[in-house]
């Protein structure tokens, strides 16, 4: 399967589109029925008849943006017309959701007429909360978004315009602090002019920038006063009187480069003439105007920002648009004006100067990230910019008179929205940052398997890990033929060619199982299979880690890896499974190896996910031990294992926010737990859920998986001397890149602490 085929499949399966209407209210029952629609839902159309602004109170709007485009300018394709538009609009408002938690309904409109696309959209206010033009092509964007803000009453947003500068905005005042240079006083070279590029220079001038001191340039050369060709009106006040014609004449001894062009166009020789500490803005997207490597290479003092994540300081406009709505909709703000944007602009540039938390040190592999040259922006997904950048909008949309609704407290809106997006949910999205910071080489038994192969190919295209395959590799070169499937340089071990290697992993294996039953002869028959080869690599350290279980059983995948790599000293072999739900994420365990546990391994077991849970995942966890009882109601032997785990593991680590044993439905209900079971020391509700034997987990995790809409991580395993994990028999691709990048992100974690202990010794 082609990427391109990966793509198609990605948005055909298993619905067709990114999106679906889901309600917020139940509709199972005759009265729901009648509440939902007719005849109570009169009552509500009345009360918004007598009072417009009881549209917020009893409908979606007041969360409702509307992704608008007439797709005249898709990404990097052009005007591809509405319809080709609309997979863009629909990826939109998924980050919309994801970021901010504002429902979107994108609008892929018919018109290219700018007048009428105004009107068409301008009809549609009483549906939406705000509107977020998109797409939509310079210089016709400039009068659609002007004519709406002067007609409606909620905020409109082009991010491709503003977004942009918004962010490039946050970089510049943070890269002229670093740089020692007074905003008023600097000299900016601009390599492009269209609707991006036109509102960050209009935004630096609102930021401090005197007007006179920007100079741009475009495919025609430098907009000087009396130039006719290859401009509009739009252009008009961006035009200086100077002799300048060239990108080389502007660059020259300029303070700033910022680029919204196109890719190369700034050389090191350009580079080179600029002032000294110059400001490198190199935007273009994916090839920017000056690679990262080039411009620090040409320039040793210049601080170099561009759009890509694989170098420092990526302006990426995620970080802006989900969270200025957000701020400007919880206050019923009438526009976006220019002081909510300069707002937005410095949160997230004072963001960057904060100490970064665990949480996203530990996606990118325990980086020290510090305010300087090479972290002027915060990472996109820090959970704090949502806490930063919207309550900041919203203040300065009461400040300037432009607010429905007051904001009375800011701390308990900063409550109320991390409640609304828990950082949680950005987990498995943290663990691919991290596989992805330095690539591990992980071997997979099953090289042959469909699937598998499947998986190696977005491994390698979205650098989370190196696969190793094992097996034949004309069977491989086989299977990948027959799927029409391209894949990527990939390192194939035939292991049944590996005669000496083979022989030295059998003696080796034979040396330490020899006091459990397996012979001489025995070891070499059991590096023939590829389980046990792979697992023997892993053991000598010939890769990082191992994934395997995807054509086999788990008992009969994880059984190598017990035999040839063990567990850690004082730990217990143990699987968990995390389950991504809407609001946050839960952890589950043991799900597939201990049958009855002890109360001792029980504690082991709580001790193990909690710590893995916060290790590997940055989340702090609050174990509940689950139990048919609840705090002694039962005396059943099974009941006092489980508190006696509790004790035990209070004993152990008594910071550990633990308690038990409880049912499941007190574990996940703080008014149930503070009504009845006041003394609980759990606060908040629980995310990491022990139960009491193998039966209970493993049932509980496959009809959470099936019955609800959650998606299952996993299985997750814990406790092994090495990165190594089993997939479930039969499981997706996606299951398998998932564990693929958390076996890369514990391989990293592993060769992290080995360093530190030897740093120790």
């Amino acid at each position: 399967m082609t990427k391109q085929q990966d793509a198609l499949r990605y948005h055909r399966k298993p619905r067709a589109g990114k999106l679906e209407v889901i309600s917020s209210k139940p509709c199972s029952t005759a009265r729901d029925l009648s509440l939902t629609y007719t005849p109570g839902v009169a009552e509500v159309s009345l009360a918004i008849h007598k009072r417009s602004e009881d549209s917020y109170r009893y409908t979606t709007r007041g969360n409702l943006v509307a992704v608008a485009s007439n797709g005249t300018a898709v990404l990097g394709l052009g005007d591809v017309g509405p319809l080709a538009a609309k997979p863009v609009m629909e990826g939109k408002a998924v980050l919309f959701k994801k970021f901010a938690d504002i429902d979107v309904f994108d609008l892929e409109i018919d018109q290219k007429d700018p007048k009428k696309l105004v009107e068409i959209i301008a009809s549609l206010q009483p549906t939406f909360g705000g509107i977020n033009l998109e797409d939509i092509k310079a210089p016709e964007c400039f009068f659609v978004e002007q004519e709406l803000t002067k007609r409606l009453s909620i905020p409109v947003f082009h991010d491709d315009q503003h977004g942009t500068a918004i962010i490039a905005g946050a970089a510049l005042l943070n890269a002229l602090e670093i740089a020692n240079k007074e905003i008023g006083n600097i000299t900016v070279a601009m390599s492009g002019a269209g609707a991006a590029a036109q509102s960050t220079m209009r935004f630096f001038v609102s930021l401090g920038v005197k007007a006179e001191n920007i100079f741009a340039a475009n495919r025609g050369g430098v907009l000087y006063e009396g130039r006719t060709q290859g401009v509009d009106a739009s252009h008009k006040i961006f035009m200086r009187k100077t002799p300048k014609r060239t990108l080389a004449d502007i660059v020259q001894k300029a303070d700033v480069f910022v680029g919204l062009s196109a890719a190369g166009v700034l050389t090191a020789e350009m580079l080179k003439t600029m002032a000294k500490d110059p400001i490198v803005f190199a935007l273009a997207n994916p090839t920017p105007e000056i690679d990262y490597p080039t411009a620090k290479k040409a320039r040793p003092d210049a601080i170099v920002a561009t759009g890509r994540s694989d170098y420092p300081n990526q302006v990426n406009n995620v970080l802006c648009f989900p969270f200025i709505f957000r701020g400007a909709l919880d206050v019923r703000a009438s526009c976006i004006n220019e002081e909510m944007k300069i707002a937005a602009a410095r949160a997230i540039a004072a963001l960057a100067k904060e100490e970064v938390p665990d949480t996203v040190r530990l996606a990118y592999s325990n980086a020290s990230f510090s305010f300087g040259p090479d972290y002027i922006l915060p990472k996109p997904f820090d959970p704090r910019v949502l806490t930063r950048v919207a309550p900041a909008v919203a203040q300065a949309a009461v400040d300037t008179g432009v607010a429905g609704e007051p904001l009375r407290d800011v701390s308990t809106y900063r409550d109320t929205l991390k409640r609304r997006v828990n950082p949680a949910r950005n987990a498995l999205q943290f663990i691919y940052i991290r596989a992805r910071s330095r690539s591990m080489r992980i071997v997979f038994p099953e090289g042959d398997n469909e699937r598998v192969l499947q998986a190696a190919r977005i491994l390698v295209e979205e650098g989370i890990a190196q696969p190793v395959l094992l097996g034949d590799p004309e069977r491989i070169a086989q299977v990948a033929d027959t799927m029409k499937l391209t894949l990527p340089p990939v390192e194939i071990v035939h292991h049944l060619k590996q005669k000496q290697q083979a022989q030295k992993m059998a003696s080796e294996l034979y040396e330490a199982r020899q006091r459990k039953g397996v012979t001489k002869v025995q070891a070499q028959h059991l590096l023939r299979s590829r389980d046990y080869y792979a697992a023997m690599m892993l053991r000598r350290g010939d890769v990082d880690g191992l994934l395997a279980g995807a054509s086999r059983s788990y008992i009969d995948s994880v059984r190598p890896l017990l035999q040839c790599v063990g567990t850690r000293e004082g730990s217990r072999a143990m699987a968990m499974y995390m389950l991504a739900f809407r609001d946050g994420v839960k952890f589950l365990s043991d799900t597939t190896l201990n049958i009855d546990p002890t109360a001792q391994q029980l504690a082991q077991i709580a001790l193990q996910t909690a710590d893995s849970v916060r290790r590997n995942f940055g989340i702090r966890p609050r174990v509940a031990m689950l139990s048919f009882s609840n705090f002694g109601s039962s005396g059943h032997a099974s009941c006092q294992k489980v508190a006696e785990a509790v004790q035990i593991v209070k004993e152990a680590q008594p910071d550990l926010e633990i308690d038990g044993e409880m049912q499941a439905d007190v574990a996940l209900d703080e008014e149930k737990r503070k009504a009845h079971f006041s003394f609980c020391a759990l606060k908040k509700n629980a995310n990491v859920l022990v139960c009491s034997n193998l039966d209970s987990a493993n049932v509980a995790y496959k009809l959470i998986e099936k019955l609800t809409s959650c998606e299952t991580v996993g299985p997750i395993l814990v406790g092994m001397k090495a990165a190594a994990n089993v997939c479930q028999l039969h499981c997706s691709v996606d299951s398998i890149v998932q564990l693929c990048a958390i076996t890369a992100a514990k391989a990293q974690s592993l060769q992290e602490n080995k360093k530190s202990e030897e740093t120790l010794a």
